[in-house]
């Protein structure tokens, strides 16, 4: 059972077992994603490595290769948990509800958010995969509103429930914490939102919005009326005079 009625709304339209497939493929790429993230920070204590060179070091050249492998590398077991869960729930979201545009929006909040902080940055590392959950908790939120559909609308309601306190991570309120991937990400998520808010899940027109326009019966009758005729009365045209 899908936990939303998505399109077509129509269950008679639904492939069932098309369904099941995305609702398993939805979710299990994000867990195996949040699997390789546990896995590194288990090769870091297990080895006494560290990774955090690895990270995004703004405006340094040996910083770029972070715009891609900073989401993986996580400070602690804390921070990885932390991003762990909502990683999880906002990308299977994402995968399921939007499915053939959520790879490209994926891959863009991933990227336009690395390529932010690498600009804009603290001269500092900056590791987790937080900008990636700012940037999808911003596109899934800002993505219902802009579309005005209430399936998708709910959505937004349960992100905001759920996430509604990340809000204040874009501030720079905890020097430790990387407030400019938050920033950013959310940045490119409500950009993204806009932009392709005409892409992907189309809302249903209603049955009523599809009914054709009576015809007006009693205006056409009332426009017959009113049409000017020439008077016939037989008294006048008994007195003309013959040409």
């Amino acid at each position: 059972m899908p936990l939303f009625n998505y399109y077509p709304r129509n269950n008679d339209l639904v492939d069932k077992d098309l369904d099941k497939k995305i609702f398993k493929y939805s979710l299990l790429i994000p867990l195996t994603v949040v699997i390789v993230f546990w896995l590194v920070k288990l090769v870091e204590n297990l080895y006494q490595l560290d990774f955090s060179t690895f990270g995004i070091l703004p405006l340094h050249l040996k910083g770029l290769p972070g715009i891609f492998l900073s989401p993986f590398i996580h400070a602690s077991y804390s921070h990885l948990l932390s991003n762990s869960v909502p990683f999880l729930i906002l990308t299977f979201t994402l995968l399921y509800f939007y499915r053939n545009l959520a790879y490209l929006i994926f891959f863009l909040i991933y990227i336009l958010s690395g390529i932010c902080v690498w600009l804009g940055g603290r001269e500092s590392w900056h590791i987790g995969a937080s900008g990636i959950v700012y940037g999808l908790a911003s596109f899934l939120f800002f993505s219902g509103v802009f579309r005005k559909d209430a399936n998708l609308l709910t959505i937004s309601i349960i992100v905001v429930f759920l996430y509604g306190s990340m809000f204040w991570g874009i501030f720079p309120i905890k020097p430790e914490i990387s407030w400019e991937s938050h920033l950013w990400g959310a940045a490119s998520g409500l950009m993204l939102a806009f932009y392709y808010r005409h892409q992907g899940p189309v809302r249903p027109v209603a049955s009523w919005e599809n009914e054709p326009e009576e015809e007006d019966s009693d205006s056409d009758e009332e426009e017959f009326n009113e049409e000017i005729t020439p008077e016939c009365d037989p008294e006048k045209l008994k007195n003309t005079p013959d040409n």
